[in-house]
């Protein structure tokens, strides 16, 4: 399921804080802007999703203008996308099979170089770019 809330940000000396008043007890911290953003992204997503699982009623989101905060405090929109963040935290191994040179296969096996964690360590390196 998709969702979209409201996440208010606080910054006090060298960190943010960040709540989405809709969802009680979804609060967290980052260390700038951008990753309080992520963090509170994050919290959502499992907070939402131990709804779904539990059947718990999801809170709908209010809107921004009824959402009690500080004037200085930033108001801004999150999209949590719960099937995705399943998908992201998942640690189920997946086989898939994939194609070598004979003599490739050959040399890594007799340097004992595992060709899934390497596979897995270049794939992780592309994402992070």
């Amino acid at each position: 399921m998709k969702y979209i809330y409201s996440a208010i940000l606080t910054q006090k000396k060298n960190k943010v804080y960040a709540r989405i008043p809709d969802l009680p007890g979804c609060i967290t911290t980052g260390k700038d802007l951008e990753d309080a953003i992520n963090q509170i992204t994050d919290a959502a997503g499992a907070y939402l999703c131990v709804q779904e699982d539990e059947k718990i009623p999801i809170p709908a989101a209010s809107e921004q203008s009824k959402l009690e905060r500080d004037e200085k405090d930033i108001c801004s929109l999150i999209r949590i996308d719960t099937l995705e963040y399943r998908d992201k935290t998942d640690p189920k191994a997946v086989r898939k099979n994939v194609s070598l040179p004979s003599w490739m296969f050959k040399l890594a096996d007799k340097m004992g170089i595992n060709c899934s964690q390497v596979l897995q360590e270049g794939l992780m390196a592309k994402f992070e770019k």
